[in-house]
């Protein structure tokens, strides 16, 4: 790939997308024709984290929690708007451990909330605890 585009999965259909840099706002899924990267989180399963994690050349920012666990649900709208000021240069996502207790097994997410940068299909860093957006904002920047 060269510095002038990078590959981005399609949140909807998961067809990987060659998008030029600064267009990932405007780009469109060649596939399916839905927007490729919006700021907002995507929740992720089993198949589409995986494919999420190994295939965008982009940062993915996976927010490991609980929908019954008090910090993670006050980190929500933590980590929405931290989605808004971190497009598009890193994608963020969540991944639900009750129900996805296997990916959460696999990456030995211990406590919720938890943050994992990913980079090029492995994990370059890791943050349990809640955090307001501009904590997870400064955070995520210091690894990308």
């Amino acid at each position: 790939m060269t510095a002038d585009n990078h590959l981005i999965v399609c949140p909807n259909c998961r067809a990987i997308n060659r998008v030029i840099s600064g267009r990932e706002a405007e780009a469109t899924c060649g596939k399916c024709k839905s927007k490729v990267f919006e700021p907002q989180p995507l929740e992720l399963v089993g198949a589409t984290f995986d494919r999420h994690i190994a295939k965008n050349e982009i940062p993915v920012l996976v927010d490991f929690y609980s929908p019954s666990c008090g910090p993670c649900l006050m980190m929500g709208p933590q980590f929405d708007d931290a989605a808004k000021q971190l497009h598009p240069q890193v994608r963020l996502a969540k991944i639900d451990t009750t129900m996805e207790q296997a990916i959460a097994g696999r990456f030995g997410i211990q406590a919720v909330p938890t943050l994992a940068l990913f980079k090029g299909g492995k994990e370059v860093a890791r943050q349990p605890g809640a955090m307001n957006a501009q904590q997870i904002v400064s955070w995520a920047r210091q690894y990308i």
